[in-house]
């Protein structure tokens, strides 16, 4: 299916209530008159609010209409105009479904519609749910398998939440919208993808599914959410250029700060999430049908566990910047404090003490870093780096490296227990790029279900995570470093070489995906081998929220 011409999305549906829920869709023009027109035979209409994203580009790296190499049509980033149209539709009546469509017209007066698709507000208490929980497609390989299998195997769902990450470089316009390779965000959750896969000279076109049309979708932060320091000469180089605002704010002062640290802006533009007065769309708490869901903004950024001289890494600094600070990296600095005593870890005591999270029969956490995993990106610590600067006889600095105490991991130390005491039933993170789960003695689960393609593999036998040696810390090369056992799958493990069941899918061929059945208290896990288009499907695994 493809788009009527100049609408750059289809609709997607946020932020329901009990009688409303908004619709938004982007076009590249900003035109006038857009409408959604709903209800009965579309004679009722909503008039939409346009506004401009305002960081959105594209640049020598982007793969957008003919450029399929670096810097065919682009050699610097540049201003890629987007406009953003969003609609409330209000007086719904609960657990009912009405058709709507989206109507902008252009400058030239010629009108552009969507399709017909349905809506509806905020389910009922006691209404059962099927939710996708899915995380990290950064324009990767299986993300269209992945979406498309959803919707062939479980039909329509009624929610989908999102750990983070949602594409690669969030000010890349291409990637959210019409990346040419064919597997950019928005087409892929709308069924409007075309991203090839290839086996054995078998291939096979996947469209991804038409999932966010229908169905609400709430997201968190994840690392690849947040941009860094403008005026560098590439989106890439803006990307990796983030550092710490008390950094930034020695450097560049109080005016410049956010241009020079990082941002959100992109992300908190395209999306209309429900806030908190405290963390407004970065970390919030809400209701849907039995399922409490509380989101933290917990990500760090990410840096190269690589040791040598030329590495802004997680461990050290280049050699070449000891003597320039306004180029240090600052290690993997987090973005939002959630420590004990930290506004964010305030609000979330609150949040685990209100009527609507102790009443609810489902109590889930999402956040993008990961609690418990066999992946890379748990180690180091969650915590915030500690700066060791040598320096030789004449005060010259000769190296800049980074600690991260394991016993000051902040979601170990101070998040996990809280969530426990609290009752949580589920924690659901990303990150990693695997499928792997584990459960706390408490009987707490926590799920990483992210395995879209590119995996970066499990820390399980001879596969080791990437560590340094003769460093004050100790920072674990195999497993989970907080002690938890990954659980095997229960209905169909992956089996090693020797036949054994694996505790986790970390591949680039087998893609995962996570239905959680709010009728049922289930959480049943999918997989499917791209390699093998005409086979099934496979439950794998499932377990109860209690």
């Amino acid at each position: 299916m493809t788009l009527p011409p100049q609408l750059l999305s289809d609709p997607f549906l946020q932020l329901p209530t009990e009688t409303s829920i908004r619709v938004v869709w982007l076009t590249e023009f900003a035109g006038y008159g857009h409408i959604v027109a709903y209800g009965k035979n579309l004679t009722q209409t909503a008039i939409a609010t346009t506004t401009q994203l305002r960081r959105t580009r594209e640049d020598q790296n982007s793969r957008v209409a003919n450029q399929t190499q670096d810097g065919q049509l682009y050699q610097h980033p540049v201003q890629r105009d987007i406009w953003r149209h969003e609609a409330e539709i209000t007086d719904l009546t609960p657990d009912t479904r009405v058709c709507y469509r989206v109507i902008s017209v252009r400058e030239d007066g010629e009108s552009v519609n969507s399709n017909v698709f349905t809506l509806a507000p905020q389910p009922s208490p006691g209404t059962p749910l099927k939710i996708l929980l899915t995380s990290d497609h950064q324009i990767k390989p299986m993300v269209a398998a992945n979406l498309q299998k959803v919707v062939e195997t479980v039909g329509r769902v009624d929610a989908v939440w999102f750990a983070g990450d949602l594409v690669n470089i969030p000010d890349r316009a291409s990637e959210w919208f019409d990346d040419n390779r064919g597997g950019a965000f928005f087409p892929c959750l709308q069924g409007r993808a075309h991203y090839e896969m290839g086996n054995n000279g078998i291939k096979t076109i996947y469209k991804g599914g038409e999932i966010i049309q229908y169905a609400p979708m709430f997201t968190c932060i994840g690392n690849h959410e947040i941009m860094g320091r403008r005026g560098h000469q590439s989106i890439n180089d803006e990307f990796d250029a983030t550092i710490p605002r008390a950094a930034a704010l020695k450097l560049y002062g109080q005016e410049f700060l956010k241009d020079n640290s990082f941002n959100t802006d992109t992300y908190e533009e395209i999306f209309t999430l429900p806030q908190s007065q405290e963390g407004r769309e970065t970390y919030y708490a809400v209701s849907f049908g039995d399922v409490r869901l509380i989101v933290l903004y917990a990500t760090n950024m990410w840096r190269s566990p690589n040791l040598d001289a030329e590495a802004r890494g997680r461990y050290r600094e280049r050699d070449k910047d000891l003597n320039t600070p306004e180029n240090w990296g600052y290690g993997q600095h987090i973005y939002e404090p959630i420590a004990k005593g930290s506004i964010q870890y305030n609000w979330l005591v609150q949040q685990l003490n209100s009527p609507e999270f102790r009443q609810a029969k489902y109590k889930v956490v999402m956040l993008h870093h990961p609690p418990h995993t066999l992946g890379g990106n748990i180690v180091p610590a969650y915590t915030d780096p500690m700066q060791i600067i040598e320096r030789d006889a004449d005060g010259n600095v000769k190296a800049i490296r980074y600690e991260y105490p394991k016993d000051a991991d902040y979601l170990i130390r101070d998040i996990v227990p809280l969530l426990e005491a609290a009752g949580v039933q589920l924690v659901f993170y990303g990150h990693s790029h695997l499928w792997n789960r584990f459960c706390s003695p408490s009987g707490m689960h926590f799920l990483e279900t992210s395995n879209v393609g590119n995996s970066y593999g499990a820390a399980s036998g001879e596969n080791k995570r990437e560590v340094p040696v003769g460093y004050k810390e100790d920072y674990a090369e195999l497993g989970d470093p907080y002690g938890l056992e990954p659980v095997v799958p229960t209905i169909a493990p992956l089996l090693s070489e020797d036949g054994k069941p694996m505790p986790y899918i970390a591949s680039n061929d087998i893609t995962a995906f996570t239905i959680f059945d709010t009728g049922t208290g289930t959480v049943s896990s999918y997989r499917f081998d791209t390699r093998k288009p005409d086979s099934e499907v496979i439950k794998f695994d499932e377990f109860q929220l209690k």
